[in-house]
């Protein structure tokens, strides 16, 4: 846990100068500059009314929707496992995603400092050791909920640790590099917690086509995390991370992840096809085909429009993954 970190004088010249560059108006740079000391500042403070935004709720859907579908694509009962499928929900969204939050902000808020300096931490509501008592927290409660299901899910439970601390943490910090970590958040998000899913249900290996859909969408995925990046080039250029839009430039990376994601759909589409499942398969292409106007939209303006996208485009995604575990279901 390397927080100890506070900026020298030199790179403080340099971020003084680059936001300046970068066209940012004085009264934002003023915020960003208090939010930059904030992110370091010694001491414990918690506001408990900013424990809910440290752990970003909005991002909470992926993985609680992803362990849904793993439920449905084993063919059982969902209302006679509902408990298994409540716990599940819980543990992929409340607590473990919630986790990875809590954690990523600790390791990101001098990012988040010029990105999002509203944020718990840069806004000074929550310090930095604070915010390793609530990511402990939500580990050992994770473990708890995990272990209730069944041994085998704290254990992946345990792994969704790991993964969350190598997309964030030193030494790896899978993030700077939009490829590596872009990947590791779409397995975790979306293959991890379809495939606990499908576990949690039948306790046994889970069936090749849910095991083959969990890895597709998962490598969708990385288009969907392409797009939430959009939002902090200017702090990622700043630090030297090298997400996908500082890399290829916003309207490369828009096409990047639309060709990503549809792609994943059709390669979904086409287990489909050859489990002979009809109307899910129409279903597939028809989410697919109306996204294809939507993107149209998004690489002409990939700026302004990446959180539409995200907001309404992903959602056609996200509503394909439920349709193809309808349609695998035995």
């Amino acid at each position: 846990m390397n927080g100890s970190d506070t900026l020298n004088p030199e790179l403080q010249l340099n971020i003084d100068e680059k936001l300046h560059q970068s066209g940012i108006s004085q009264s934002r740079q003023k915020i960003i500059q208090q939010a930059l000391e904030n992110v370091n500042r010694p001491g414990f403070r918690i506001e408990p009314s900013a424990i809910l935004p440290l752990m970003k709720p909005v991002t909470w859907f992926p993985p609680m929707w992803a362990f849904a579908c793993g439920v449905v694509s084993t063919g059982e009962s969902v209302s006679h496992n509902f408990s298994i499928l409540l716990r599940g929900v819980i543990l992929a969204g409340p607590l473990m995603c919630a986790m990875s939050q809590t954690m990523n902000d600790y390791f990101d808020r001098e990012v988040d400092a010029i990105n999002e300096p509203e944020r718990p931490i840069p806004s000074g509501k929550i310090s930095k050791q604070a915010s390793w008592l609530i990511t402990f927290g939500l580990i050992l409660t994770g473990f708890l909920v995990a272990l209730s299901i069944h041994p085998y899910v704290m254990a992946i439970a345990f792994v969704g640790v790991l993964m969350s601390h190598a997309y964030s943490g030193p030494p790896i910090r899978a993030k700077r590099n939009g490829w590596y970590g872009n990947l590791i958040v779409g397995l975790a998000y979306e293959g991890v917690a379809w495939l606990t899913g499908s576990f949690a249900i039948t306790q046994g290996v889970p069936s090749t086509e849910s095991i083959a859909l969990a890895i597709i969408f998962s490598l969708g995925a990385h288009g969907i995390m392409t797009l939430n990046d959009f939002k902090s080039v200017v702090g990622d250029k700043i630090r030297k991370v090298a997400s996908i839009p500082v890399q290829l430039g916003e309207k490369n990376a828009a096409i990047l992840a639309s060709v990503v994601m549809d792609a994943a759909q059709v390669a979904a589409i086409a287990i489909l096809v050859a489990k002979g499942s009809t109307i899910p398969t129409a279903i597939a292409v028809t989410l697919l085909v109306m996204q294809l106007p939507m993107q149209k939209i998004l690489i002409d303006h990939p700026a302004e429009k990446a959180v539409w996208y995200n907001a309404f485009g992903t959602l056609l995604y996200v509503l394909s993954m439920m349709v193809c575990a309808v349609g695998i279901r035995p």
